[in-house]
């Protein structure tokens, strides 16, 4: 019979898992020279309040060693961020420095086999129901594993903790949306002072015994256009006006829908998938580009 199975950590402390803090201030990233061509929505610059926002927001990282030149927002880009009731988050390569379901499988013992997988399904390049399958029998975890493997706080992204604050100090209301686990995810949300109701994610199945019995189907986020409709629910069942969507891969992009998200952020500070960012109307390399941005 198969039960389902939560884990509640005792205890979050931010720290990381391999250093002292939690915040890891430095990363390395590839770009590629090609050159990518994007159009970002109306480039207005004839406001002084704008002009003024602009400034406050220049990318930490110069816009000149990157291919991309939708690193500066537009008026209405900013309009719409400023304006936001809500934001959700990715989580993996977002929120967190890992890709959890990675490091699980490197705890298990399949990590390169999982990695592959999973630059696949964030790349699009595969449905990602099709790839959290794979990624799964391929660990084929025991519950003793999950809670031992919890033992470890999550590693944040260096400065997230502080435009969590800024959107709830601006009375927007932060969500994560992943495509990963909740019981993963529970510590991240507890550490940043979200709300356990505002995470939208998958949850794996252990049998009585602890062992592995699958995923739960039922969460919109365990397929294709999953994240999406997680936010739709969203947006519907709080009746907002606006909605931010942040993260760095296809799924998150694909949030950016009629009655979803109006504006997608992408993240480039972990892992630059290049056509995400070519897409993306806003992207950013450091948060505090995000931070600085709100007034």
């Amino acid at each position: 019979m198969e039960v389902l199975m939560s884990f509640q950590a005792n205890s979050v402390h931010a720290v990381s898992r391999r250093q002292s803090s939690v915040l890891v201030p430095t990363f390395s990233r590839k770009i590629s020279n090609t050159r990518v061509s994007v159009k970002p929505i109306g480039m207005v610059r004839n406001s002084k309040l704008f002009n003024s926002v602009v400034a406050s927001v220049q990318p930490i990282e110069a816009s000149a060693v990157t291919p991309f030149d939708n690193t500066l927002p537009s008026k209405e880009v900013i309009d719409v961020w400023h304006n936001a009731n809500a934001v959700c988050f990715d989580v993996d390569s977002t929120v967190c420095i890992d890709e959890g379901i990675d490091e699980f499988a490197e705890f298990c013992g399949a990590g390169k086999a999982v990695a592959e997988w999973t630059a696949r399904a964030m790349n699009g390049s595969v449905p990602f129901e099709e790839a959290l399958a794979a990624r799964l029998s391929l660990i084929n975890p025991s519950l003793s594993q999950l809670q031992d493997f919890l033992k470890t706080p999550p590693r944040l992204s260096p400065g997230i903790d502080q435009l969590v604050k800024k959107l709830k100090d601006n009375n927007k209301d932060v969500y994560l949306v992943s495509g990963g686990f909740r019981q993963m995810i529970n510590p991240v949300a507890s550490i940043l002072g979200i709300p356990l109701e505002n995470i939208f994610a998958n949850q794996i199945l252990f049998g009585s015994n602890g062992e592995y019995a699958g995923f739960d189907k039922n969460e919109p986020t365990s397929r294709r256009g999953g994240k999406a409709t997680a936010v739709q629910q969203i947006r519907k069942a709080h009746g907002y006006k606006s909605l931010v969507m942040i993260g760095d891969g296809a799924t998150d992009l694909e949030a950016r829908m009629p009655g979803g998200a109006d504006l997608f952020i992408c993240y480039g500070g972990i892992q630059l998938r290049e056509s995400v960012a070519a897409k993306a109307d806003w992207l950013v390399f450091n948060f505090k580009d995000l931070i600085n941005s709100l007034v």
